[in-house]
Parts: C-alpha cells; structure tokens; sequence
C-alpha cells in the first residue's frame, strides 16, 4: 500500500527534553543522583502525564505541592523554568521533515504535550512549519499508547494505518502502532531513522 503520511513524535525525535537539565541549572547544590531521587520520590513521569493528558499547569503543581509540601519549591520550579527543558531541536530529523516535506507526503506529528507549554516552543521552532497538522494530547485529552489517539489520528488525516509511518523514541508507543497496522519506527537516531524510511518508502 502506497505510504500517504509520516507521523512523528516530538520530544526525543523532534526535540531535546530533558527535565534534568532544568534541575541542573537552577538547583546546582543538588546531585544528578538527588533530582533523580525527587523524580522517583514524587512520581514525576506519572504526574507530568497529566498535565499532557490536559489538566492545567497550575492545578498540576498544587496538587503535588499538597502531598509533598517539602518539594514544592522543586516541583513548581518545573513550571515556572519548563523552558530549560528543551535543548534544542535534533538537527538530523529535522533535516529528514524538511526533506520529506513537500513531496506529495503528508507531515503530521503526534504528541504527548502540555498545550501550555507546546505554546512557548512551537514559535522558537521553524520546522513546525512543515506540518500538515499536529495532534496534540492536552488538546485531544489522550495519550499514547492508547490506542484511541492513534485512530483519532488517523481520522483527522483521513488515512488507514497501513498508509502511514510513525517515528517515536517509545517503545511502547511504538509497539501500539505496530499492532494497530502502522509502519512504525522505535527512533535511536536520524541516522538509523534515515535508513529505515528508506526501507519502506
């Protein structure tokens, strides 16, 4: 089947996040070992899933700021510097986007994102300008690997999984793509991102 369109990730496809470099810049005092603590300690991937899920920033802080007051300065420092997260964009895909858009392909990413903080990144990033669309999960309040993101998708861009590839640096994301019918990469690098489009386009 003829591929239509190419469905990427942002954050470690597109973008560079890494909270700990946040943590890194405004708390210097702490080890890398002691942020990973708080991380682990507050379950911060749990509740940063959240706010992708669409509940708002503020509501976010003052909920685990209430079950661990003694790290409040921590977690709203998250919100209030979320910006130092991002260490620029991954030169390779974005030279990959580029090049695929334009040639008849649609380009559409797929995100788990705060629609808050999706707003101070996307104007510091030209490549967003080569998607057709990009589906948002605070906007669409869901979240991969679920699989009904995945097929909202494809109706919104009007293809069957078979007619698209999606390029995610999850694993688990990735092998809900697989089962549902897309092409699906599990991205390391553009190089080996690169060859594996070639593979199938």
């Amino acid at each position: 089947m003829t591929i239509k369109a190419i469905i990427f990730d942002l954050g470690g496809v597109l973008l560079k996040w890494n909270p700990l470099a946040l943590y890194q810049k405004h708390f210097p005092h702490l080890s890398d070992a002691e942020i990973r603590a708080f991380f682990e300690e507050v379950n911060f991937s749990a509740w940063n899933l959240e706010q992708d899920r669409g509940r708002p920033f503020d509501e976010g802080v003052a909920d685990l700021s209430a079950r661990f007051p003694h790290r409040a300065a921590l977690i709203r420092a998250y919100h209030e510097h979320w910006p130092d997260c991002i260490g620029g964009q991954i030169d390779g895909t974005v030279q990959i986007l580029e090049r695929l858009s334009g040639n008849g392909l649609k380009m559409i990413g797929l995100t788990n994102f705060s629609s808050e903080k999706l707003a101070l990144t996307r104007p510091k990033f030209p490549f967003f300008q080569h998607f057709d669309d990009v589906i948002v999960s605070s906007e669409v309040k869901l979240i991969k690997p679920d699989p009904a993101i995945y097929r909202l998708t494809l109706e919104r861009i009007n293809c069957q999984a078979e007619e698209c590839v999606f390029v995610d640096d999850s694993l688990p994301n990735v092998e809900t793509a697989r089962q549902l019918g897309f092409h699906a990469i599990h991205f390391r690098s553009p190089e080996q991102l690169q060859v594996e489009l070639e593979r199938i386009l």
